[in-house]
């Protein structure tokens, strides 16, 4: 199991104040970012090689996903 306590969580920029669907994102643990859902901050993390969350910010970018 991974400790996580340490992680510093960062509402995503494209998230709601209004309580809707919000992504959370740790990335200063070495090694890894790691997602969540900000409703749900107890609950499953996905967690990403550093390398992997860049290729995946990329992609999203290259095809302008919003």
């Amino acid at each position: 199991m991974i400790d996580l306590t340490g992680a510093e969580w960062r509402k995503s920029s494209r998230s709601s104040t209004n309580g809707g669907n919000c992504v959370e994102v740790a990335s200063n643990l070495e090694g890894l970012v790691i997602i969540r859902d900000s409703k749900d901050p107890g609950g499953p993390v996905l967690l990403f090689a550093p390398s992997a969350w860049r290729n995946f910010l990329n992609e999203i970018k290259e095809k302008g996903v919003k």
